[in-house]
């Protein structure tokens, strides 16, 4: 596996209260699984990078998101049937936007956004 030297990444990093949980609702959405340890997990999406830790004492996540991921793709309406057959907690319907995106937002483990959206 390459490596890139650390000052040529951006990598985001999301703290989780169950990285076990957490790991099988990316993968459930198209994440790759690179490397797990007790606490740490590496996942990949393309040629971008999502590092998960657990700790102990995460907060419980808010009710709405302080943010989100966006994940392009070229069928949204897919990720969102995937999303409904999931169950995923909807914070945005599938939407034509006016800043030229179809798009979605769900719920993610420990408050983050997952926002899925294609090109009009």
């Amino acid at each position: 596996m390459t490596r890139r030297d650390s000052t040529e990444q951006l990598i985001l990093e999301l703290y989780v209260s169950d990285l076990k949980a957490s790991c099988e609702f990316y993968t459930s959405y198209g994440f790759t699984l690179v490397r797990e340890e007790p606490n740490f997990a590496e996942l990949k999406w393309d040629d971008s990078l999502l590092f998960l830790e657990q700790v102990a004492d995460n907060p419980e996540p808010p009710l709405s998101p302080v943010g989100n991921v966006r994940i392009m793709v070229d069928n949204v309406d897919g990720y969102w049937a995937l999303s409904k057959k999931l169950g995923a907690r909807v914070l945005k319907p599938i939407e034509d936007r006016y800043y030229g995106l179809r798009d979605f937002t769900i719920a993610g483990p420990d408050g983050v956004g997952l926002r899925f959206a294609a090109n009009l």
